[in-house]
Formats: C-alpha cells, structure tokens, sequence
C-alpha cells in the first residue's frame, strides 16, 4: 500500500526549509481518492503553525500532475436519485474538497505549483491554487465535467479566481482541453518549461526563498480579501448540493458510461 501523499523536506538555510508535495498514485495518474485529500488538508494544517517552512511544491508522481477527482467513492450513486428526506452523503465528500483548495489557497507559505502532464478537472483546481505555476511543455489542462455530465462544483470558484469570469467561462462551460502555451496565455500558467522540470522547480524556489516570510504571509491574507466579494464558504457548499444532483442524474450515468466505453454522449452531435 503506497502513501497518498509524498512529502519531501529539504532545507533552504540554517533552521529554514522548503517542503515538495508529491501526488502518489501514477497509475491512475495521481487522481484524487479521499486518502490523497485528507493527506493533503493535514499537510496544509501542519503547515499553518510551522514557522520553519518557507514554502511548498505540489507535484505529480509518475510525470502525471493530476487527472481529476476519482470517482471510486461515488460509483454506487452514478444515475442513482436520493431517497425522499434522506440527507446526500456525497455532499459532504464533494465538499471537502472544496475545503482542500480554500487551505491550499490560504497556506502562509509560497505555494509552487509544477505540472508535467494532465492537470484536468480537479487537478486544474489545484493548479489554480498556486503562487507560481510552473508546466512542462505538453502539460494539458481542462475541466472536461461537463462533458461527463457532471458539475466542476468546488474548482469553479478558484478557476474564476484565477482566470477571470470570460475566460473561466469558455474552459468550464466547453470542457475543452488547453496546452500549455494556452494556459501560459490565460493566465493560469505563469511560466511554460521546455528543459528539465526539476531544474525549473529548484531554480523558483530559489528565487521564492529570497522573500521575507512574514510579509509574504501577510501579502497573501491581503490577496484573500481583496477576492472575497462572495462568501466563498456558502458558494462552495451550494456547489456541493449541485455535484451531487448531478451525479445522481441521468446525464452522468450516460456521460460516464459513454466516457469509459470511449464513445460520445448521447448529447454529443457525434453520437
């Protein structure tokens, strides 16, 4: 049995450190399963109070970033309706997510994002996340749900965040893919890698180490609060009602059959 989460620490200076955050499960290229998001919400509250951490890097294992939330927890509920009065389990599961990206996005520390391969869906959440994206040159990025007939419910506000409304709107709503050079453009990659991704990644810590702490932790609150106009808490837990209706609907159980048969959807002209 693997670890979910590798964490790698390695010293910047005298007492000071700079952790990597590796996704563990190249197989599926590191989709996210519940033990990954409690490993990671454990590591961001770590975190919190480690005055000796300076910043972090989030990466794939296995040259893959991150395919998209794994659907393995949610299986039995595909096409399935709730019973009249009983409470959605899936709610809080889609939720919690939610809740990973909000303490990702609040780390005191810099926070380095590297993304070599697919980033879809949910991994394109957790590279909104990030201070400074980094992405190797064939790196693609996509919210493909709803072409699945699902909902990007927690990404949604944080692809916003990072994209701005016009543009968050043409990649959720088509669910297309983007490469890197795409995403260099839109803004939610900062830098596109054509050499050696750890060259890269230890070249920007570099220049992330030479930053005060405090005012870098104090700079991102301000950040935070510049981009709360909405009660980011009660939007994400309304997008976790809409998740779940919509993976109990009759379009994800065609969607997703369709996708795991490699066929298009019935809604998909070339059906």
């Amino acid at each position: 049995m693997h670890d979910a989460l590798l964490i790698d620490r390695a010293p910047l200076g005298t007492g000071l450190f700079c952790e990597t955050w590796t996704l563990n499960d190249p197989a599926s290229r590191n989709a996210l399963t519940d033990a990954m998001v409690d490993a990671l919400l454990g590591a961001c509250t770590r975190a919190q109070s480690d005055a000796a951490l300076r910043g972090v890097v989030l990466r794939g294992a296995g040259g893959h970033f991150c395919a998209g939330g794994s659907l393995g927890g949610f299986a039995k509920a595909i096409g399935q309706p709730l019973g009249a009065g009983m409470t959605d389990p899936l709610v809080p599961l889609n939720r919690r997510f939610g809740a990973l990206l909000q303490a990702l996005c609040g780390l005191p520390q810099w926070l380095v994002v590297a993304v070599e391969g697919p980033a879809m869906g949910g991994g394109l959440g957790l590279a909104c996340c990030g201070d400074l994206v980094l992405a190797d040159a064939g790196a693609q990025f996509g919210a493909p749900e709803v072409t699945l007939g699902l909902v990007p419910a927690q990404i949604a506000p944080f692809v916003v965040r990072r994209l701005g409304p016009a543009a968050a709107r043409r990649w959720l709503l088509s669910g297309a893919r983007s490469g890197a050079a795409a995403a260099l453009q839109a803004g939610l990659v900062d830098e596109v890698i054509e050499g050696a991704m750890d060259d890269a990644v230890q070249a920007a810590v570099q220049r992330m180490a030479t930053t005060a702490p405090q005012a870098i932790a104090a700079t991102k609150h301000l950040l935070l609060q510049v981009q709360s106009a909405l009660p980011l808490p009660a939007l994400l837990d309304d997008a976790a009602h809409q998740f779940a209706r919509a993976l109990r609907g009759p379009e994800a159980s065609e969607g997703l059959a369709a996708f795991t048969a490699r066929k298009a959807p019935p809604w998909n002209p070339a059906a």
